[in-house]
């Protein structure tokens, strides 16, 4: 089973006293004790970033491990990737992220996991970076689109709530026939596929949801997802 669980922002780097959506990703495992992998490339492998993850997920019954392409990188870098279940990817620059993916050709080794049912993961640049584009603050500036990896099809912005201007950005290029149709996310919410398809929206937070937006008879159009909350029952 191909699986990609697409986080608008939250988890143990924003919400660390809030483990609901973590706690879910981990579930999804085959494994009793998965093996889940940090990746920090789009936050260039910061030591604190890196820290938080073991510090939260050492309270899990997982594996937790991390990947960095800027020290200690492993020898044999596919056969590293395909011993694990999980790869939870972090934010940043989601930019730098693929440059260096690409350059390492660690894109095509997660391509390859998840063809072999390995999980991938990840909140903001770490959530973007699987669809064909993304909404992204890769480049200083104004809200720019960016051309991704293209497992998932279409377009994705996360932080649709916690950031002001990322719901106006996505409807400007949307506008301007700059970006494709897609999905956004607020923080707290997560987008479960299964074989490409949305299997299932839940979140962390009461209130967050998520939206289907296409730009069609000259006007963006929004479709809210009401998200399961995962507070309410056990998934």
């Amino acid at each position: 089973m191909k699986q990609i669980i697409a986080m608008g922002g939250g988890g143990f780097s924003m919400e660390p006293e809030n483990p609901l959506l973590d706690e879910y990703l981990l579930k999804q495992s085959k494994s009793n004790q998965p093996k889940v992998c940090f990746i920090s490339t789009a936050s260039g492998d910061a030591e604190g970033y890196i820290q938080r993850f073991y510090q939260s997920f050492k309270n899990h019954y997982c594996v937790p491990s991390h990947l960095s392409l800027f020290k200690n990188t492993p020898k044999d870098l596919e056969d590293y990737v395909m011993d694990k279940d999980i790869f939870y990817v972090g934010g940043g620059n989601t930019r730098n992220l693929l440059v260096l993916w690409k350059e390492w050709g660690l894109d095509k080794y997660l391509r390859k996991a998840w063809e072999n049912g390995i999980i991938l993961a990840g909140l903001s640049a770490g959530s973007i970076c699987w669809f064909e584009e993304g909404v992204t603050d890769s480049i200083p500036g104004e809200l720019t689109r960016l051309e991704c990896l293209g497992i998932l099809k279409g377009s994705s912005c996360p932080h649709y709530d916690g950031e002001v201007e990322r719901r106006e950005s996505y409807h400007r290029l949307l506008k301007e026939n700059r970006i494709s149709n897609g999905i956004a996310m607020d923080d707290g919410v997560a987008v479960h596929y299964k074989e490409n398809q949305i299997f299932k929206v839940i979140s962390s937070r009461p209130n967050a949801k998520a939206y289907q937006v296409t730009f069609a008879d000259n006007q963006v159009k929004e479709i809210e997802i009401i998200p399961i909350y995962l507070g309410d029952r056990d998934l």
